[in-house]
């Protein structure tokens, strides 16, 4: 079970080298290919993470994908620009790319995002197809870039883990 996100705590400004494991983990690498090319030992790079957990309050399990979006939300990094046209995302399917970014576990997406937690999984691979993106990471930084995700996340539910 994961801790709840500190609503009203203060996000602590990230370092650089914290800012540079986010901007890898935006590119969707794994801990291991973050560590390799750039000679940190794996532990180093899993501690950098459990760091920016902490600055930006995050849930000690949260996903990566949950942690690049609470960065970008915070602006912490900057989303990259992108030369993909924003695409017109209907109610349903902006409230699930929100679900997406602001939750970890399968329950918690579907209930944020008012679905059936067996039509997630179908609802989320529509998504990916309808904008492009090749998974969800990509989804959520494509999101801040186009402007879609932001610092204030309308109709979020919170999951019973994040309450």
């Amino acid at each position: 079970m994961t801790l709840p996100m500190k609503d009203n705590a203060p996000i602590t400004p990230l370092r650089p080298a914290l800012k540079n494991v986010v901007e890898l983990l935006m590119k969707n690498l794994t801990l291991r290919e973050i560590a390799a090319p750039s000679a940190m030992a794996y532990e180093t790079v899993r501690g950098y993470v459990r760091e920016v957990r902490a600055a930006l309050n995050c849930p000690p399990r949260c996903k990566l994908h949950v942690i690049v979006h609470m960065a970008l939300a915070a602006g912490q990094i900057a989303p990259p620009t992108t030369l993909r046209p924003v695409p017109d995302l209907d109610a349903q399917q902006q409230l699930l790319l929100t679900a997406i970014a602001t939750h970890s576990t399968r329950y918690e997406m579907a209930r944020a995002a008012k679905i059936a937690p067996v039509d997630l999984w179908p609802a989320v691979d529509a998504l990916l197809r309808d904008t492009g993106a090749a998974h969800v990471m990509e989804l959520v930084v494509l999101g801040h870039s186009w402007g879609l995700l932001g610092a204030q996340e309308p109709d979020t539910v919170k999951g019973e883990a994040d309450q």
